[in-house]
């Protein structure tokens, strides 16, 4: 009898899902988990109401109001009338369709990429789906994770498959210890400033390397999250005790002996010794420093030490006009530094980061400081039970102190979709995932850095290098 060949995690998980394969034809692909949220359901779901067919599997999809939700009275109707509908309409659809939803006052309700994690539901050698980009953030546990389109959404809620070519693979590789100052969030920014906003398009992502294995989940989450910023279809991180402790008991985890069955065969996940992958790029951690944007995608990023380059340093001349948009949209000048640049706001939130570890970095950087007086903080935890945590822990109560407001949970300023909006031509550092022009707001100017440099420049009102200030 013939030996397997080695395998990539990737391909194990695939290869167990594929419910029908057909030479020319995409993969029909079993998906384990589906959550839903307000602004990709309502098409979905009209589809299933049209052909008169009810959801396949409801045990299997989640719901949860994310994208349009205000995140100050949520108690209260929603103001802006896109967004009121937009989340009656998911409730209306969650109840005629039997689908489980964690609504506003829901001790679940949160960002649908955190409250996954936390409740346990994502789990290692799953596949996931969900109508949002940043779904890849579940790859954090091991599992093939992508974000979908409207039609997609419905073709799961139908048939709990879905049609897809199988991407091709690559391997990241990280190791070395990360400087002081330096976390998860500059890892992601700087290996999408090394191989562009397009270098993974195509891929699917994984990280390795003993700096990735001495990450905690959140850190690994944030990263995952960040792989589409690269063109990948999504991004993974093998399974390992880091995993299992954060699942332990956890709401719709396994429990007891069940889940130390479901940890031995996670363990089988792993990529074989000897398996290839058509990519593989190699850092060194010790290079990695704090990060910043200064353009409008995610690959317009450099140290925060660095200068901004000028259109002759750039590799590609294709790039050259999209360069200088960039750059007179955000108001900045070729070769310019940019330490000590004022900004206006502050955002610490989003599925990128808004969970505890990201608020626990804040709350300790700013601590018996307060803010500048010309820049307004919003930190935006990512769930409900993000928030209780944060309050239980006295977080609430040392924002308060820095002159930061922390509201209630939703993607808040990280998309323009809601009330909160970075005002025309005001300066964000924001530790959300995207810089695109009008992203926060229609003609708002954003900084993608991490939750770290984010409270530095809350503190100084500026730009700055958060070793500054790390004793």
């Amino acid at each position: 009898m013939s030996q397997q060949k080695p395998r990539t995690i990737f391909e194990k998980i695939w290869d167990a899902h594929v419910v029908k394969r057909a030479d020319g034809y995409p993969d029909a692909l079993f998906i384990d988990r589906h959550f839903i949220h307000e602004v990709t359901s309502p098409q979905a779901f009209d589809g299933l109401r049209k052909r008169n067919i009810p959801v396949f599997n409801t045990n299997r999809t989640t719901a949860t109001a994310d994208h349009n939700v205000p995140t100050k009275d949520q108690h209260l109707p929603i103001k802006e009338v896109l967004s009121r509908h937009q989340v009656e309409t998911l409730r209306k659809n969650c109840q005629e369709f039997g689908v489980e939803l964690y609504d506003l006052g829901h001790p679940y309700q949160g960002i649908v990429h955190i409250i996954g994690p936390e409740l346990g539901l994502t789990q290692p050698g799953m596949t996931i789906v969900c109508g949002d980009s940043h779904t890849s953030t579940h790859g954090a546990f091991g599992n093939i994770a992508f974000g979908i389109g409207t039609s997609e959404v419905e073709q799961v809620l139908a048939t709990q498959c879905i049609l897809q070519y199988r991407p091709k693979t690559m391997k990241i590789e990280i190791n070395g210890a990360l400087a002081k100052g330096v976390v998860s969030k500059d890892i992601i920014l700087y290996i999408i400033s090394k191989i562009s906003a397009s270098g993974a398009t195509g891929f699917f992502v994984e990280y390795a390397g003993d700096t990735i294995r001495n990450l905690s989940m959140e850190a690994r989450m944030t990263i995952c999250n960040m792989s589409i910023e690269m063109g990948a279809r999504g991004g993974l991180i093998a399974p390992d005790e880091t995993t299992f402790n954060y699942m332990r008991g956890r709401k719709f985890a396994p429990q007891g002996e069940a889940f130390e069955q479901k940890v031995a065969e996670w363990k089988k996940l792993a990529t074989d010794e000897g398996a290839i992958y058509d990519v593989v790029l190699q850092y060194d951690a010790a290079d990695i420093a704090p990060m910043i944007t200064y353009g409008t995608n995610p690959g317009m990023g450099m140290k925060v030490t660095d200068r901004i380059p000028t259109v002759e340093e750039l590799k590609e001349i294709s790039e050259h006009a999209s360069f200088k948009k960039s750059l007179e949209y955000m108001g900045l000048e070729q070769g310019a530094s940019l330490l000590g640049k004022a900004v206006d706001y502050v955002f610490i939130g989003s599925c990128t980061n808004a969970r505890i570890e990201d608020l626990r970095l804040v709350a300790d950087m700013v601590k018996g400081k307060k803010k500048a007086e010309n820049v307004e903080v919003w930190v935006i935890p990512g769930s409900k039970q993000v928030e209780a945590q944060a309050i239980s822990e006295g977080l609430n109560k040392i924002f308060e102190a820095a002159g930061f407001e922390l509201r209630s949970p939703g993607c808040s300023a990280c998309l323009g979709m809601n009330e909160d909006k970075v005002p025309a031509g005001k300066y964000c550092i924001s530790t959300s995932n995207r810089n695109f022009e009008g992203r926060q707001g229609p003609k708002s100017r954003t900084f993608l850095a991490s939750p770290l440099s984010a409270a530095a420049a809350a503190i100084t009102g500026r730009v700055t290098d958060v070793r500054e200030l790390i004793n």
